[in-house]
């Protein structure tokens, strides 16, 4: 019962596509990764080269600098939210990442969360989802217990977008909430004050367990201009809230440092005395091993023609270490695919949308399409989902879905009832759960298989993602069928109600394929990050490692009493 029973998968890109098929998707997935890498640069520039003089003129390093060394040698940085808020006119403005880095970085050998205000951008202001950006990697770091550490150089909200910002539920002041709610369950929370921290942004470090403040640096609830201006006081911000008040007087900062080199490295000696990560614990001794199959051929595999199918499994062999891989419950719900396999040493459950055609196990004699979900394939999902919060392992959903069946006969089956039972489940999951929209997202689909409203730690896109309810075409065809025939050609002699009829169905389809694109996505955060398709496994790597690197705040099972065991001598009566 203790065995894992992993097995190889996958083939030889050779045996899946030839040559010339796999370079003509290579070369159609290259200018869409050109546009994301170019997009990146573009918001890491923050305001431009003019912004970046003006802090080093002050003395100080530019936010990107500042994360530049926090992290280890030779890390990466996890951006979370680099397009929220990408392109949109703020009255002749832009707010590149909506003015703040959040990421994913290793300090001292311990993945943490950073938060940290641009101030190449209005001096690190709140624009108009700077808030909830800073929640969601609040949430993020609650729901993995990862260390939180704010790099504050704020000016406060940005005065004249401000009603975008303030009052609501997930406006400006419920970061001070998540701050709370961070403390009450044991996260940690280090704060290092760079400059301004004016209003909310003086708040914001507060409830931190530790807070240091350079001598440029002051937090205040009203600057020195507000101070002028409603008592006639001339004093300066550093004066009124700097180190010396502070750190001697008031007692809201701990310690005091020189500057920004000094400062960040007082934030990775705090990081140095929390708890290692218990990763290599639950790895029991065993290393990552690459995938036999390099993820490096996903571009090529997976078509950017989302009519195109493609073999999910090959996907899974190029995700997996040594392209190992146990499926549970084969034989039920082809249309899915669920199972274990190790990223980087460490298990994880995964579900994943099969492509093409498959069987139709109630017809016996017919096919039908997959990327759909049908009854064996909801209770199938359903069931694993549960097992993997049983058993402890994160959970990582690979979507490319249509949507749900329909039609009569599914109605009778209940979809209904077994869906609502698949949005139980995911909704009361406590284990660490993924999200991953590798091409389609949509409809009920998109809800039942993990999506953002039912709370993933992380929602990932890819440059081919099509998040939607319905199609463009389709949904220009639902709007317009009062005016169709069965064939779904327009029913009209006349040729220029014929001629208006079809501009304006091609408007709707249009505008419903623009809205699709994931940077509208990320820009209006419905999903997290978009990401390279050969970026994929590192991504995975990274966020299971940090699913294991707390340790007692969850139930994690050994694999001798997963409950996956009970599935398999249920389903199949078990292995050798």
């Amino acid at each position: 019962m203790a065995h894992v029973p992993v097995v190889p998968i996958g083939k030889e890109r050779e045996a899946i596509v030839d040559q010339g098929t796999f370079d003509r998707e290579v070369n159609r997935h290259e200018p869409l990764v050109q546009r994301l890498n170019a997009r990146r640069a573009e918001v890491q520039a923050g305001w431009g080269p003019k912004y970046v003089d003006r802090v080093h003129e002050k003395g100080k390093l530019t936010t990107r600098e500042r994360l530049d060394r926090l992290k280890d040698p030779g890390t990466r940085l996890y951006e979370v939210g680099t397009f929220v808020n990408y392109g949109i006119d703020f009255n002749g403005l832009e707010s590149p990442a909506a003015g703040v880095v959040t990421a994913f970085a290793q300090i001292e050998g311990r993945w943490c969360v950073v938060i940290a205000n641009d101030n190449t951008v209005a001096s690190g202001a709140w624009w108009p989802k700077t808030p909830e950006k800073i929640e969601r990697a609040q949430e993020m770091a609650r729901r993995l217990r990862l260390p939180t550490l704010y790099l504050v150089d704020c000016s406060g909200l940005y005065l004249p977008e401000q009603s975008k910002s303030f009052a609501g539920a997930t406006g400006a002041g419920h970061i001070f909430k998540m701050n709370s709610l961070l403390s009450a369950e044991g996260v940690p929370q280090i704060a290092g004050v760079f400059g301004d921290c004016i209003a909310g942004g003086g708040y914001m470090p507060i409830i931190s367990d530790r807070v240091y403040m350079t001598e440029q640096a002051y937090m205040v609830i009203a600057g020195a201009a507000l101070i002028k201006g409603a008592k006639s006081q001339h004093i300066t911000s550093l004066d009124i809230g700097g180190p010396e008040v502070h750190v001697h007087q008031s007692g809201c900062a701990d310690e005091r440092v020189p500057d920004d080199e000094t400062l960040i490295a007082c934030l990775r000696r705090e990081v140095a005395r929390l708890p290692s990560s218990g990763a290599a614990f639950y790895r029991g001794g065993v290393e990552p091993m690459e995938p036999r199959h390099p993820t490096s051929e996903l571009p090529g595999l997976i078509p950017v023609d989302h009519r195109q199918a493609y073999d999910a499994e090959e996907v899974l062999a190029r995700l997996c270490d040594q392209s190992l891989f146990w499926e549970v419950l084969p034989s039920v719900g082809r249309e899915m695919i669920c199972g274990v396999g190790r990223v980087g040493g460490l298990y994880a459950g995964f579900v994943l949308n099969r492509q093409g055609l498959i069987d139709d196990p109630e017809a016996q004699t017919e096919q039908r399409p997959a990327g759909i979900l049908y009854r064996q394939g909801i209770a199938k999902i359903s069931t694993f989902s549960r097992a993997c919060n049983s058993d402890g392992l994160p959970l990582i959903w690979l979507q490319d879905i249509s949507g749900f069946d329909i039609g009569a006969e599914a109605e009778r089956h209940g979809l209904l009832a077994y869906g609502s039972n698949l949005i139980y489940t995911n909704s009361t999951n406590e284990t660490p759960m993924f999200t991953v929209l590798l091409r389609k997202a949509s409809g009920a689909g998109y809800y039942a298989m993990a999506g953002l409203p039912y709370d993933p730690v992380v929602q990932l896109s890819t440059p081919i993602s099509r998040l939607s309810v319905m199609e463009g075409r389709t949904l220009a065809i639902a709007s317009y069928n009062s005016k169709l025939d069965d064939n779904f050609e327009i029913v009209t002699d006349d040729p220029e109600e014929r001629a208006e009829l079809q501009k304006k169905m091609s408007e709707v389809e249009a505008r419903i394929d623009a809205d699709m694109d994931p940077y509208v996505t990320a820009r209006q955060m419905d999903t997290d990050e978009i990401i390279q398709l050969d970026e994929l496994r590192d991504w995975l790597r990274v966020l299971v490692e940090m699913s294991y690197q707390g340790i007692g705040y969850r139930r994690v099972k050994n694999p001798r009493i997963w409950a996956m065991h009970d599935l398999d001598v249920l389903m199949n009566g078990g292995r050798a």
